[in-house]
């Protein structure tokens, strides 16, 4: 970002208009109104935090987060209220002890009607501090102790703007997401290491015998693409144990959600379609493909 010192409201703003103009999952756009609107207000919310934590300027991205997770209080503070009568922050968040930050103002609404617990929007918030000090992990289970914070959290706000969070649901939901993320870093290897970060786990990369090295390369060698391939079979394993969450829920949640698995299904594929060579170019899965693959899912029900 251009301005060496960013404000928290600047990049929620702009945050906002780029998760607004965005293509989500394409069965998103079947939901009513009331529900796209929240999920809008979640992912311009979350697409502040990854803003503050990857592209605002490193010297400023702890002050940042601090002041985003200090509005958030804010609004949790309010809505100790506001939950049980339904009042919401005043549009300007003039009003005394009202949020401040617009990404943080547009979540009150959900987090009223849909009693949204704060929890997930900080752990979001711990995940982008934790980037901030941590660019390696060392084994699996590491790496699926950020996708707690980091992915996880999503999901469960999900299932509460859809008035479905219940504990089973919430496990299901848990291991969807953290496939879906799991994939997305797969996607991403040269990217992530362009930015210093390894998301593949040590132990995994000395088993397959790659070096950091080789996700310098133009192209992967074959030990990455095994190394790929085997994580590419972990994270789909993950999805297909929590897909059957599809047949879980109705109505427009069941529409969602499919189109959720779809997603991490179809990116899973792009990925084993290009060969496991994520370094040429990121493998991205057709838009069609994905709409096919949300069609059966929500018609199996997982």
């Amino acid at each position: 970002m251009a301005d060496p010192c960013p404000s928290a409201e600047a990049i929620g703003a702009a945050a906002a208009d780029q998760a607004s103009g965005e293509n989500f999952p394409v069965a998103l756009r079947l939901l009513p109104a009331r529900y796209r609107q929240r999920l809008a207000a979640v992912y311009g919310f979350a697409r502040a935090v990854d803003d503050m934590g990857d592209e605002a300027p490193p010297g400023e991205r702890a002050r940042l987060l601090d002041e985003l997770e200090a509005d958030l209080g804010r609004l949790y503070q309010f809505q100790d209220v506001s939950l049980r009568n339904a009042a919401v922050p005043a549009p300007d968040g003039a009003g005394p002890g009202q949020p401040r930050i617009g990404v943080i103002r547009a979540l009150a609404p959900a987090v009223a009607e849909c009693a949204i617990p704060q929890r997930p929007f900080t752990d979001l918030i711990q995940a982008n501090r934790q980037d901030q000090v941590v660019t390696r992990y060392r084994t699996f289970d590491e790496l699926a102790g950020y996708c707690e914070l980091s992915a996880n959290p999503v999901g469960q706000v999900v299932l509460h703007v859809f008035g479905a969070a219940t504990p089973d649901r919430i496990l299901l939901s848990d291991r969807v997401c953290t496939a879906l993320q799991l994939a997305e870093h797969w996607q991403d290897v040269a990217e992530d290491f362009q930015a210093g970060r390894i998301y593949l786990p040590g132990e995994d990369m000395d088993r397959f015998g790659c070096q950091e090295a080789d996700l310098a390369a133009g192209r992967a060698g074959p030990q990455l693409k095994e190394l790929l391939a085997f994580e590419v079979r972990r994270a789909r394993s993950l999805l297909d144990e929590g897909a059957p969450l599809v047949g879980n829920l109705h109505g427009a949640a069941r529409v969602a959600v499919a189109g959720y698995v779809a997603g991490g299904r179809a990116a899973l594929a792009a990925i084993a379609a290009a060969g496991y060579d994520v370094l040429q170019a990121t493998p991205r899965p057709r838009r069609s493909r994905i709409a096919q693959e949300a069609l059966r899912i929500y018609a199996a029900g997982r």
